[in-house]
């Protein structure tokens, strides 16, 4: 469903419970999925600040992969190092949120 707001877009996300839920974010604020997600309260660590290097903020990207930009080689190189990921893991720091996104469902991993 299409935000009104050309502005805020929602992201749904698949809990540890595996249920839905969304999150509005102003695109305006030029946040990362792996903020957004913070700011929401989710247990996203992050623990490297969003320079992709510790894969704690690794989201499964279940729709809306086309409106994503393709990952870094250093994102890449990063989720080699992790076993049995699912097939669109990406990290959620490498994802700048933009108006394309709305509607966005990921599964948290990391």
């Amino acid at each position: 469903m299409a935000s009104i707001r050309s502005d805020l877009i929602s992201i749904r996300i698949i809990n540890a419970d595996e249920r839905e839920e969304t999150l509005e974010i102003h695109v305006t604020l030029n946040l990362s999925l792996m903020e957004a997600l913070k700011a929401g309260g989710y247990p996203v660590l992050g623990t490297c600040g969003g320079i992709a290097l510790c894969a704690t903020c690794a989201v499964e990207v279940l729709s809306g992969n086309e409106h994503l930009s393709l990952p870094t080689d250093q994102e890449l190189d990063m989720l080699d190092l992790l076993p049995n990921l699912p097939r669109f893991t990406r990290l959620a720091c490498q994802i700048r949120l933009r108006p394309g996104m709305d509607g966005l469902l990921v599964r948290l991993v990391g």
